[in-house]
Formats: structure tokens, sequence, C-alpha cells
């Protein structure tokens, strides 16, 4: 009878937790054709597997271990303009980061080059989707540091070139 209860409750429990789950649904215009996307599994990805370093709650760029994710989505939209191939190009460098084709040099140079992922390439492409489609969550202090680090164009270094060298950060 005990086992009868706690199964119960455990099963109860777990069915609770899955229908507060949501998955969001919005309109994407994606080369002109406007699309219903369901993309709460690229952001659970996202969340799970890039945040341990990308993590946007940091308190400073001192406490970062890799570049915010979104100042690598500003980086990556500069150079590739559609989804296709911001999506390729950002799965590719996740799946085998080599200095040499850095996007960021900048973080490279500071955190050094991201350890290779062995993420499976469909989680990777997912994530990169997410990215591209939305607006990524930056840590409070973002702004101030990309406008020291790049300038009002947001091109190339700024005052720093690494966090020995960076005022006030």
């Amino acid at each position: 009878m005990k086992k009868t209860i706690v199964l119960l409750l455990g099963l109860t429990a777990f069915i609770s937790c899955n229908q507060g789950k949501k998955e969001t649904a919005e309109v994407v215009n994606d080369s002109d054709k406007t699309v219903m996307k369901t993309d709460s599994e690229g952001y659970d990805l996202f969340k799970m597997r890039c945040y341990a370093c990308h993590n946007p709650n940091a308190k400073s760029h001192q406490e970062l271990i890799a570049p915010p994710m979104a100042a690598v989505k500003r980086r990556y939209s500069m150079s590739y303009k559609n989804k296709d191939d911001f999506v390729n190009a950002v799965t590719k460098w996740a799946m085998d980061p080599e200095e040499g084709r850095a996007l960021m040099r900048g973080a490279v140079m500071e955190f050094k080059v991201m350890p290779k992922q062995v993420f499976k390439e469909e989680e990777l492409r997912k994530i990169a989707g997410y990215i591209y489609d939305h607006k990524i969550e930056q840590p409070e202090w973002f702004a101030a540091h990309e406008e020291e680090m790049h300038g009002k164009m947001g091109r190339g270094m700024g005052k720093g070139m690494g966090r020995g060298m960076m005022k006030n950060n």
C-alpha cells in the first residue's frame, strides 16, 4: 500500500511538471515565407548547453569564461545575414572550433578557443536557429562593455585587449 501511494505521488508530480512546460509558438518571416515555428526545444537546448559558459546573469565581464551569447549573435549576424548561413556557421564553429577560423578574435584572445563540443549537430542547429530568431538575453553591463570595446560602430577592438587591459570592468 505504501509503495502504491509513493508511486502515485511520483507519477502525479511527473505529469503535473510536464503539463506546466509550454512550447512557445511564433510567426517568423523567413525568406518571404511566413511560417509557424515551435521553438521551446531550441530554447531549452540553448539554456542547457550554452549558459554554463555564456551566462547572461554574470555580474561582470570578469565572471565570464566565454563571451556573452548576445555578443556571439551580434558578431555572427554581421558576417552571416541569412538564417541558413548563420546556422551553418555557428554549428560548424561549435562542432570544430579552430583559432584560425574564429570570427571573434578578441574573445579568443581573452577566453581562448572554445573547447570542441560533444553535442549532436542536430541540437547545435536548433540552438543556432533559436539564437538567430530571437533577441538574446544579455548581462546588464553588456551595452557599456560593447561601447567601450567596439565603439558606436561596433567594429574592432576599442580601448582594451583583454581582461588585464580593460578599465573599470
